[in-house]
């Protein structure tokens, strides 16, 4: 009998015949729909021969909603996703002139979906812009409810614009002092050095803000947001026994949402994964002393901090007592130990940007913010092929809830062609199964894709670059994954 997934104290509890609402998608996304569940189902019956089956429930959203209710996101849908726990959806188009600014976003915030979850590989011969794609087997878990996603911000000109500038210029004038153009007499002046060079006489005193036009917006980073993310990032780390997660940010110049960020990032490993985990700097600290078992705490701070010698001495004094903190660790992650555990590092997101180019296999779980995770997972997913083929999903850990996605757009030009790439969505949905604990079924599902891509056999993104391929439409590509999955 068909039935809803439930949370319980030892986690999802998946019954053989489980409801899952689908949201089908705008533009392309009928084409990839179909497509994908036919993938789907064909997994599912291969994999548990009709122990197992999904019971499919439409619920809507996008245009296809507005068009039949009146509403771009119907509180039917919402409910149905929070009772069920677990679904799919294909590409929303974002309503044009008000209300609400992504539907994307307000189910993500609407449902507490804290964790936007971003796997990224390879698939052998899909097209690559870069030397080895195949060095790219990366998973970012992006923080998805807070940083500017949080979307707190106000118009230029706007009243309530006015009123936070009023109040940091009352209440923080050293602040206020930064934004450049943040009263009437900077924007009064710089419009005359405007007028000296050519530029037209106007009066820009004569708007409702006598003349200041900057748009305010809040970046809020928490303890408890950022503690959720990174325990999920580490969590899934030592249960797939990843190597390594890497903290992304921008610290060094947003040090108290940023380099919050990193620090408490710092706080979770320590304080709830000691015993499994070890920082870059304690692995350098223990790999100084087993080189050299007499070396003094001084000399491996020196080591391990190369302006050591500039620092003053309350600053080296703090840098010793890192090397002692790290060694009293010694019974348990020295003597080599440490080289079996999980690592914990952070690097800065422009330089990571760079690094995921160069030295991929550097990386392997990424926690990062929401802005961040942004931009790197999809230039990652340029790395490997493109966001048509790039899975995603949202998540709660704590009450089970979870949608996944397509990453792309809705390609409104290519609606009902039978064209598109339907990967992002089939591969979403393999997501879906192994956080189901369906991995028999998730495994065919990739087994089936790289089957097809490997006989190139392939839609016409991947054709088009693609020596001695053959062309297929969007269903017929999803009938070759189901028939390379054996």
């Amino acid at each position: 009998m068909p039935t809803a997934i439930a949370m319980t104290p030892k986690g999802l509890n998946v019954p053989d015949q489980p409801i899952l609402p689908f949201i089908e998608g705008d533009g392309t996304g009928p084409d990839i729909w179909r497509s994908s569940v036919r993938v789907f189902d064909a997994a599912v019956a291969k994999a548990y021969g009709g122990k197992r089956k999904i019971t499919w429930r439409e619920v809507l959203a996008g245009e296809k909603a507005f068009n039949k209710t009146g509403d771009w996101l119907p509180q039917a849908t919402l409910d149905a996703f929070k009772q069920y726990l677990v679904g799919i959806k294909g590409p929303l188009t974002t309503p044009i002139g008000g209300g609400i600014r992504s539907l994307n976003v307000a189910l993500r915030q609407m449902l507490d979906l804290y964790v936007c979850l971003r796997p990224v590989r390879w698939f052998t011969g899909v097209p690559s812009p870069v030397k080895k794609p195949q060095d790219v087997d990366m998973v970012i878990f992006r923080e998805n409810t807070e940083d500017i996603y949080a979307g707190i911000e106000y118009a230029g000109g706007s009243p309530e614009a006015k009123k936070v500038l009023d109040f940091m210029a009352e209440h923080f004038p050293k602040e206020f002092g930064k934004i450049r153009f943040g009263s009437a007499e900077k924007s009064i002046a710089w419009q005359k050095v405007l007028e000296g060079i050519g530029a037209p006489k106007r009066d820009i005193t004569a708007g409702p803000c006598g003349g200041v036009m900057v748009g305010i917006g809040f970046k809020p980073v928490s303890y408890l947001g950022t503690e959720r993310l990174v325990h999920s990032a580490i969590g899934y780390a030592l249960k797939n026994k990843r190597r390594s997660v890497t903290l992304v940010h921008k610290g060094n110049i947003m040090k108290f949402t940023e380099g919050a960020f990193r620090e408490w990032g710092y706080h979770v490993a320590r304080e709830f994964y000691r015993a499994q985990t070890v920082t870059e700097r304690e692995s350098w600290i223990f790999g100084n002393k087993e080189a050299d078992p007499n070396l003094s705490s001084e000399a491996n701070a020196k080591m391990i901090e190369p302006g050591y010698e500039m620092m003053t001495a309350e600053q080296k004094k703090k840098i010793v007592a890192e090397v002692e903190a790290a060694l009293k660790l010694w019974p348990t992650h020295g003597d080599g130990k440490w080289k079996k555990m999980l690592l914990i590092r952070d690097t800065i997101a422009d330089i990571t940007l760079q690094q995921v180019l160069t030295r991929a296999k550097d990386f392997d779980v990424i926690a990062t913010m929401n802005l961040n995770g942004d931009y790197l997972s999809d230039a990652l997913a340029a790395q490997v092929g493109g966001i048509g083929i790039a899975p995603g999903a949202n998540i709660n850990y704590i009450t089970g809830h979870a949608i996944f996605e397509a990453t792309h757009g809705t390609a409104p030009k290519y609606a009902n062609l039978d064209q598109v790439n339907p990967g992002s969505v089939i591969l979403s949905g393999e997501m879906m199964l192994r956080y189901m604990g369906w991995i028999e079924a998730a495994d065919l599902i990739i087994k089936g894709i790289e089957g097809a891509i490997a006989a190139k056999t392939v839609t016409y993104d991947f054709h088009r670059m693609m020596e001695g391929a053959t062309k297929l439409k969007c269903s017929e590509f999803g009938e070759a994954i189901v028939r390379h999955m054996g």
